[in-house]
């Protein structure tokens, strides 16, 4: 048997790694300035992380959602305290897009409607509800595209316009869009976007799968603009590379036996993981650290990096050129031994590195993209 093959691979193996670091199977070193898709919150093989789950695994590693599960509410007690949402409560499953299924399904079971409401460029993952509110019609397959959903851009007006139709049970939106580019609604529009739903009786979903876990500055990116979903979907680093996600449901929102189900969700190793990456951003005060390094990741970009526009927030940040940036990123890789990422722009560069990066580290990947966007830029 073969595997099926969906991803494009570059020819480099790793076999280890620490903090920011990687190593590949012939003794090579790389900076990891991408986090393996923003799963990589405190660093490769923290040793408290590594403690933690080989603690967890000598006892029990997974029993089913039949059972008393004690860690489980030691995970949801530790996310409401760090992030500030103590009075919500939590649902585990496996991974974002299913976060984003069960939020979906959550506010059609909620308000008795059908359509969602999401936004232009959106990505909120490939199962069925979650991809056919992706924007992305090639991966849409026939079977998704029978879902309700109304793609519109950030404006209040048109957003209103969809509301007072009648039918739309809840607006998902990603506070930072990862894939579409680093790119932000404005503060206001979140404010505007979360009266907008409660005047009119549709749930409001933020998809921080990518933008929470401190990757912005804040626990969560929305919280930059003072609002309170009423669901919001998390995972990637939530676990540090250990697959978990989940939804925190707000207190009006109300459960019942078999209105949400998981086998492996909540898992006695998946929230090992996850209270070990809570632990790690408080005691080491990560939200603080990723708010200073990306502030000066940014300001430097902004001064030397002869870009059309720097964007995002905290360690969430997207370098757009006026020209497909391929080249640089595969360049850096080949070249100067570091990983960074693309979005569905060509001409926007992803950085999303481990909340703990270093200055030095960062000061590291400046000076090998001054190197490169000489060269590129003139092609």
């Amino acid at each position: 048997m073969e595997l099926f093959n969906v991803y494009p691979l570059v020819n480099i193996t790793p076999v280890k790694a620490l903090g920011a670091k990687l190593w590949d199977d012939q003794g090579q070193e790389y900076l990891d300035f991408y986090g393996g898709h923003a799963v990589i919150s405190i660093g490769h093989s923290h040793p408290h992380y590594v403690q933690r789950l080989t603690e967890q695994l000598q006892n029990i590693g997974f029993y089913s959602n039949s059972v008393q599960i004690p860690i489980q509410a030691q995970l949801a007690q530790k996310l409401g305290q760090v992030s500030g949402y103590d009075d919500y409560a939590l649902f585990l499953c496996n991974s974002g897009a299913e976060a984003n299924e069960n939020a979906l399904k959550l506010a059609s079971f909620h308000t008795g409607k059908t359509r969602v409401v999401a936004f232009k460029g959106a990505f909120h993952g490939r199962t069925s509800g979650a991809v056919a509110a992706t924007d992305n019609p090639k991966i849409v397959a026939p079977f998704n595209a029978g879902h309700a959903i109304s793609f519109l851009e950030y404006d209040l007006a048109a957003v209103e316009t969809a509301l007072q139709g009648g039918d739309v049970c809840g607006v998902i939106i990603e506070p930072i869009q990862g894939v579409g580019g680093i790119i932000m609604p404005s503060d206001a529009f979140l404010q505007g976007l979360a009266a907008l739903c409660q005047q009119y009786g549709a749930l409001l979903i933020a998809d921080e799968v990518q933008s929470g876990y401190g990757r912005s500055g804040n626990f969560f990116a929305h919280q930059h603009a003072g609002i309170r979903p009423d669901i919001i979907s998390v995972a990637k680093g939530m676990g540090n590379g250990f697959p978990i996600g989940g939804i925190l449901i707000a207190p009006h929102l109300k459960a019942s036996y078999g209105l949400l189900g998981t086998t492996f969700g909540g898992n006695h190793l998946a929230c090992a993981a996850a209270l070990a990456v809570l632990e790690v951003i408080e005691d080491e005060n990560l939200l603080g650290h990723a708010a200073e390094m990306g502030d000066y990741l940014r300001r430097e970009l902004l001064a030397n990096a002869g870009a059309e526009e720097i964007r995002g927030r905290g360690l969430m940040v997207g370098i757009k050129y006026d020209f497909p940036i391929k080249g640089v990123r595969d360049r850096l890789l080949s070249e100067h031994r570091i990983f960074v990422g693309n979005a569905s722009d060509p001409t926007v560069l992803r950085l999303l590195p481990p909340l703990n990066i270093t200055k030095a580290e960062i000061d590291r990947f400046l000076q090998a993209l001054y190197t490169l966007i000489p060269v590129e830029a003139r092609k």
